[in-house]
């Protein structure tokens, strides 16, 4: 009997899309995103997005895969484009053609008919390549397809049985009972085997078509080694690597049965395709798991088992980390594979799978898959610059997370503002904004409503949503910040997102209200009931790595080239599993060249530690404790041999850095080249003056950093003999401690500078707490710190510097807005051959990322001359960079406070800061 393809009876034609809704409905998501130049290339003095062509691209969502359309004029021609996409990988081949209404069960049996077809035996669909190998097989096994793999293989006959029963995707074993009852009525050309796993057509193949298989199966090589995962249920037990030896004239599921100690693949049940970072944007994978299954279902076609619209224990254990990769319930052990038949090609594809693969569905997992630093890298916690950010970006992770976990597309919703551009310093006027967001403009531009012409400047925020497949809410993020380009808002608002799944996966057990509490920090809120119901199988292994165990040795000169925080840093680094007792090292991971933003937790904590200790040039080592076995086995390169290491003997990882160089921040980058000396410099400079003016012998920085003040200080002679600083970032104070005490070693000989120093102190402490320790010195500054604070903190500091510490002079100074004009000007004028730095210009609002505020001369006046008033100090106002009597003003503003008389009154004893560092010269 010749089986031809399935009859169809031209009812009318539809289009792609409609073609679509009749087989998924609801199922079915189309996401049209606009695609324009603007987002990249905003006009040099406006920040207002070009007018230009608008295209459309679209992304369909099926239960099964995603596919993306190219782009179009028009939104309805994408989202058609997307579906005829769709049903070509559906095995339509031809959307346009005339399209047959049919009951979904009687399609079903036309389409079981086709499979076991000549026609279909002779094509290349991914399907016919199981037919083809099952012709090789033997005895009792000849001919035989596993139906797990007829449901798998074909997804037109997947969506199908979608169509009659949508609990099929999460029931791999309802959707054989539906091809069972199909195979029922193609009686005498279509049955299954005893065990009712397996399918075969009753009347032999034509000798010439088994022959030309056979023909073409001897072509191929003798066999091929493939590398593949074994995952254990238990997760006591280790997911180890294994080597698959797969003949060329036999039938690779055999051999993967044999692996899980099956005696043939009809009895393994295969998973969808998974979603790994690497196959993300490819229009296919092989990457799938292959698992055991049931033995109650062996054999009885009537098992409940394989009627069950419930997820029904099966034999053994359930597999938590199998069932977090497939996104549906696993029992028994599992094989983690690429390998297959593809679209047009009669040879098997495969290639090898590392544990690479296991830890990539982590939300940090595909970040540090980018950055290929699986030990070393972390998700920074910020998203500063575009030319500082490296590895993938904040949006694209998340959106490769939605897909991974079987997820809709995250929704961006994109809410723009404007303001206005002061016309010349000093004057701030808000333009009115419609309801809709566009402020009302006169053609040229410019705001029109009070007479004064200002340019329009436009400010983004960004809220995002992740809905389920079903499309319940699960996510939503609505940052407060608002961003001066549409991307920066986008980005940002997605990396709060990932940030705060990390969380989550990284703690699954968090309690409820630990994690609402960590998603309002992130502007994030959740549904719980949808939430908690996508994520019940998530599996984590996303542990951190350990912290230092023992002294860091650092070698080599100090060049005096160190990093600090928003610095760009280049380092070289080895990580390596050493043994104890009988030494033995084994590499693991390692980079020849790797950056990062230093303050941003874009590396594991222990990197940066060490690396606000050295100086270009550098080298350092150090110990580490283990972290989880999957992340070192993941970077392993020969995980077998590290294997057989960490499971006989105990381990650390030694770690060894060279810093190569360091990159400073954009704001310092402009003040070095627009201005000579830098403004760093300039601002030491009025300080030594206003010391030897007032002939001062005590100092305290507040907010010290890393020491870049008072070890510049120590190069001057001045009348000082006890400096202090105070910080909060204990790192910071490592670093100040390391360079001043390195100075000070060397200053007995009365010719330096600083011989007449005899104490030196640094405090880790918040500069809004007072500490007695401090009262009353000669001369308190605070240079360009304020900026860093949150505005009500900077008003608390002004407070209580001045009520509390009563310094006899304080000197505060803090960028001045109205300068940035012509800093950012400048910066883009001498970067014209660097496109990215460009960007990074324009997206400045403030000199650094990490500005809180930034204040124009007025403010600062206005914030200077009421503290003064209010506490008894007079206050006159200077700076550097610039010249008071042109405009802008200066680059940087400076309040220099003084004391009205005697400061006479007791002070209780409060030590309220702790000292990391203490020197005096005996």
């Amino acid at each position: 009997m010749e089986m031809g393809g399935p009859p169809a009876v031209a009812v009318k034609k539809i289009s792609p899309k409609a073609i679509i809704y009749q087989r998924f409905g609801s199922q079915a998501c189309y996401t049209v995103e606009e695609v324009q130049e603007s987002i990249q290339n905003e006009c040099p003095g406006l920040a207002i997005p070009q007018k230009g062509p608008c295209l459309y691209r679209c992304c369909l969502q099926l239960p099964e895969f995603s596919v993306v359309s190219e782009t179009f004029k028009r939104k309805k021609d994408a989202e058609q484009s997307a579906a005829e996409m769709a049903l070509l990988k559906l095995g339509i081949n031809d959307a346009t053609d005339d399209t047959t209404v049919q009951d979904p069960w009687d399609e079903l049996v036309s389409r079981l008919s086709y499979l076991f077809s000549n026609e279909f035996l002779k094509s290349l669909h991914p399907l016919s390549g199981h037919f083809r190998a099952a012709l090789q097989r033997e005895g009792r096994l000849n001919g035989l397809v596993p139906i797990s793999v007829l449901a798998v293989y074909d997804t037109k006959f997947s969506s199908l049985c979608k169509s009659i029963n949508p609990k099929v995707e999460s029931n791999p074993l309802l959707i054989m009972s539906l091809m069972l009852k199909a195979a029922s009525r193609l009686s005498g050309s279509v049955s299954a085997s005893e065990e009712q796993l397996s399918m075969k057509r009753e009347n032999p193949y034509p000798p010439e078509i088994v022959q030309s298989v056979v023909d073409q199966q001897s072509s191929l090589l003798d066999s091929i080694l493939i590398k593949v995962v074994r995952i254990p249920y238990s997760v006591e037990k280790t997911v180890e690597p294994l080597t698959l030896n797969v003949a060329s004239n036999g039938y690779y599921l055999d051999i993967i049965a044999q692996e899980l100690g099956l005696t043939d693949a009809s009895k393994v049940l295969v998973s969808r395709t998974l979603i790994f970072y690497r196959t993300i944007g490819k229009a296919s994978s092989e990457k799938r798991l292959y698992f055991c299954a049931p033995e109650s279902c062996l054999g009885d076609s009537s098992s409940e088992l394989l009627h069950s619209t419930e997820s029904v224990p099966l034999n053994g254990s359930l597999n938590a980390r199998a069932s977090y990769l497939s996104g549906h319930l696993i029992y028994g052990h599992a094989i983690l594979a690429s390998i297959g038949y593809t679209w047009k090609s009669a040879d098997l594809f495969y290639e090898d799978v590392s544990l690479h693969t296991y830890c990539s569905k982590i939300p940090s997992g595909v970040y540090k898959l980018s950055r290929e630093a699986i030990l070393a890298a972390e998700l920074p916690g910020a998203f500063t610059t575009r030319t500082n950010w490296r590895g993938s970006f904040p949006r694209d992770l998340l959106c490769t997370f939605c897909r991974q976990h079987h997820l809709s597309e995250p929704v961006f919703s994109n809410v723009n503002s404007l303001e206005s551009l002061p016309e010349s310093p000093g004057l701030q006027k808000k333009l009115k904004v419609t309801e809709s967001g566009n402020a009302e403009t006169n053609g040229g531009g410019n705001a029109v409503g009070d007479g004064k012409s200002v340019a329009a400047k436009g400010t983004f925020k960004c809220e995002v949503k992740i809905f389920s497949k079903c499309q319940d809410l699960i996510i939503e993020c609505s940052p407060k910040e608002s961003f001066k380009k549409q991307n920066d808002a986008i980005q940002n608002a997605s990396l709060k997102v990932l940030s705060w799944l990390n969380k989550y996966f990284k703690k699954l057990d968090m309690p409820l209200e630990e994690l609402t509490s960590s998603g309002d920090v992130l502007d994030i809120q959740f549904h719980p009931q949808f939430f908690f119901k996508e994520f019940s199988l998530c599996m984590s292994v996303n542990g951190t790595v350990g912290d230092t165990v023992c002294p860091i040795t650092i070698e080599g000169p100090d060049s005096g080239v160190s990093p600090s925080n928003g610095y760009l840093v280049c380092i070289i680094y080895t990580i390596c599993l050493v043994t104890e007792g009988e030494y033995m090292k084994e590499l693991i991971e390692s980079n020849e060249e790797f950056e990062f933003e230093m303050g941003t937790g874009s590396v594991i904590s222990s990197f940066e530690a060490v690396a606000t200790q050295m100086s270009v040039g550098q080298s350092a080592r150090f110990y580490m404790d283990l972290p989880p076995q999957e992340l070192i086995l993941a970077s392993a390169r020969d995980s077998s041999r590290v294997l057989s290491l960490l499971t006989s003997r105990g381990c650390s990882l030694e770690c060894s850095t060279t810093l190569l160089r360091v990159t400073e921040p954009l704001e310092d980058r402009m003040e070095q080249a627009l201005f000579s000396p830098p403004l760093s410099k300039q601002r030491v400079e009025y300080a030594v003056q206003q010391i030897k003016e007032s002939c001062a012998t005590s100092l305290v920085d507040f907010g010290c950093g890393s020491g870049s003040l008072l070890d510049s200080l120590l190069e001057y002679p001045t009348s000082l003999e006890k400096i202090v600083g105070v910080d909060i970032s204990r790192k910071s104070l490592t670093r100040a401690a390391k360079i001043i005490h390195s100075k000070l070693s060397r200053s007995s000989d009365a010719t330096v500078p600083s011989a007449g120093l005899k104490s030196a102190v640094l405090y880790y402490g918040s500069i809004t707490d007072f500490d007695s320790r401090l009262y009353g010195f000669d001369i308190g500054t605070c240079l360009e710190v304020i900026e860093h604070m949150e505005e009500d903190q900077a008003h608390l500091f002004g407070d209580v510097v001045l009520t509390s510490f009563c310094p006899r002079i304080l000197i505060v100074s803090t960028p001045n807005y109205e300068y940035n004009v012509i800093l950012q000007r400048s910066a883009l004028q001498s970067q014209e051959d660097d496109p990215d730095e460009k960007t990074q210009s324009q997206s400045c609002k403030f000199r650094n990322h990490d500005h809180k505020f930034e204040w124009t001369r007025e403010q600062f006046s206005q914030w200077a001359s009421n503290l003064a008033m209010r506490h008894n100090y007079s206050v006159e106002f200077s700076g550097v960079g610039g010249a008071v009597d042109r405009e802008p003003g200066f680059a940087s503003q400076i309040a220099l406070f003084r004391r009205e008389g005697e400061c006479l009154r007791n002070v209780d004893v409060t030590h309220n800061y702790e000292i990391v560092w203490d020197w005096n010269s005996t």
